[in-house]
């Protein structure tokens, strides 16, 4: 089983934030690999242009010396975001991450409420990321 971070676990992940639970992060440490959707890389970037938060110089280098790995934005990916339902928002980042979660066998690792609780089809293998 390999894992796919959520935009706010991955910045939490690089911060070592006490939000990131403690048996999350042990898990993490058990999967054989442990992923960062471009996607959230676009969604970081975009946030920080307009001054909703602010990121270390260099976060794409710091993300892969901590030894995540890239998913890049396939085609199948974006396409396989019309099949996503269920989600209570149009988020399109949470749409794509779900999407390549999906398409790629991976459990996301959220502490979303809106993604954790929402009857989302196709399933989804998700993980709180907060216990």
């Amino acid at each position: 089983m390999s894992a796919l971070l959520d935009t706010h676990v991955l910045l939490w992940l690089l911060d070592e934030s006490p939000r990131l639970g403690t048996e999350t992060i042990g898990w993490l440490r058990r999967q054989p690999r442990v992923q960062v959707s471009t996607a959230s890389l676009w969604e970081i970037a975009i946030k920080q242009d307009v001054g909703k938060l602010r990121v270390p110089t260099g976060l794409p280098e710091l993300i892969t010396a901590s030894g995540l790995a890239w998913l890049p934005i396939e085609a199948e990916h974006a396409w396989a975001t019309t099949t996503i339902t269920g989600l209570p928002h149009r988020d399109p980042f949470d749409r794509m991450l779900l999407a390549q979660a999906c398409y790629e066998n991976l459990t996301l690792v959220t502490a979303d409420t809106a993604i954790l609780t929402a009857p989302v089809e196709p399933t989804v293998r998700l993980r709180d990321a907060t216990t």
